[in-house]
């Protein structure tokens, strides 16, 4: 199996955990490389949300996601949020393409002020640094002057912002389908712009 992509994905404890185990399970049966790592807030939602308990350590994670999605070998690696030598952490090495999915409002904040206090946070500010795609899915409504300031900032800076907002005329199916063609798409127009 070829893995040309590599994308780093990120839970956080915004509402929509759903939206981001099945973006992993479709990532990693499209044969994507898959950077994981989350917040300990996406724990406790996952908990809440799905009945999932997450393991807090990272090769217990690891363990349980490639047994629950069957992947390949080197296909998924999970990091801590504080493990600073992990690949994500530098622009030598980037991933093609990240996700945050779903993204709290507090990350979001974080990244759009610059901020690397974690490995999620450092991660985000890799991919725009270096210029590569990367996608905030906030769950979150209303919102506030400040959300969409922080919103406004962060696609100026060449991210996009992909509000998981459930609607009645897709399906999960769908949405994911569309996030999987808009990393292939940033992975073509990211080649092409390089070369």
């Amino acid at each position: 199996m070829s893995q040309s992509r590599t994308v780093t994905l990120a839970f956080t404890g915004a509402s929509g955990m759903p939206y981001g185990v099945r973006l992993l399970e479709c990532l990693l049966q499209s044969g994507t490389r898959v950077y994981l790592v989350y917040s300990q807030a996406a724990q406790i939602v996952a908990r809440q949300e799905m009945d999932l308990s997450l393991p807090g350590r990272a090769k217990d994670a690891q363990s349980f996601f490639e047994e629950r999605f069957s992947t390949q070998a080197d296909q998924l690696q999970v990091f801590g949020r504080e493990e600073w030598f992990a690949p994500v952490a530098s622009g030598s090495n980037p991933a093609t393409a990240m996700v945050i999915c779903p993204c709290t409002m507090g990350t979001l904040a974080s990244v759009a002020g610059g901020l690397s206090d974690n490995l999620i946070e450092r991660a985000a500010d890799v991919m725009l640094k270096e210029r590569r795609p990367l996608i905030l899915v906030p769950r979150e409504t209303p919102l506030s002057a400040i959300h969409m300031e922080n919103m406004l900032r962060l696609s100026r800076a060449g991210a996009v912002i992909l509000p998981a907002n459930p609607a009645f005329i897709i399906t999960l199916t769908a949405l994911m389908h569309w996030l999987i063609s808009s990393l292939r798409a940033f992975s073509t127009n990211s080649r092409s712009l390089t070369a």
